[in-house]
């Protein structure tokens, strides 16, 4: 049975994330999450909150996100811890584009750069304009079941992280069909 679940998702017409296509309803996103060992930590307007280890880093968290009126998963973050220094920063940055870029192929865009005319010098000056969001470092792969983004980010100015979202194509145009319905 373990080999008939892995064909499966290898022909899914949908984005994967853990071996798992982004579909299914929210309850069931999250009881395939815990199976692959995160631990659910709360659940609340449409978005299931996870925390565990992913791609080597421990204690990351995962959000699964859906439309809350069509429970349906289209979309998944997954937040890497915060780091204090930039090279801790911009090494889980660049260690993670690495082994994307190896499954995934070259990214078909990427911005890396910092909103000001001089390139600041150290490490300390680089976190600071990570805080006040004058960071731009992202990469976005598309495929032909959806989009990955990796991007350094932060949280107001009390953490930096890398974050990773994964949106599934097929999932992500039936909500965008609802909300075009509704209209």
């Amino acid at each position: 049975s373990i080999l008939f679940a892995q064909t499966i998702s290898d022909t899914s017409k949908h984005l994967s994330f853990k071996s798992v296509p982004l579909d299914g309803t929210l309850d069931q996103y999250v009881l395939k999450m815990k199976r692959n060992g995160f631990t659910h930590v709360s659940t609340s307007d449409g978005v299931a909150m996870l925390q565990g280890d992913f791609a080597g880093y421990k204690d990351c968290y995962l959000g699964v996100s859906t439309l809350k009126q069509k429970d349906l998963v289209h979309k998944i973050i997954v937040i890497f811890p915060s780091r204090e220094t930039w090279s801790t920063l911009s090494g889980n940055y660049f260690n993670l584009k690495e082994m994307l870029t190896e499954k995934y192929g070259e990214p078909s865009e990427v911005v890396e750069k910092f909103d000001r005319q001089s390139e600041p010098r150290d490490d300390q000056s680089k976190m600071y304009e990570v805080k006040f969001d004058r960071c731009k470092y992202y990469s976005i792969w598309k495929t032909d079941k959806g989009q990955i983004q990796l991007s350094i980010d932060h949280n107001n100015v009390t953490s930096c992280f890398v974050n990773l979202l994964y949106i599934d194509k097929i999932n992500s145009a039936t909500i965008k069909k609802q909300a075009i319905d509704d209209l």
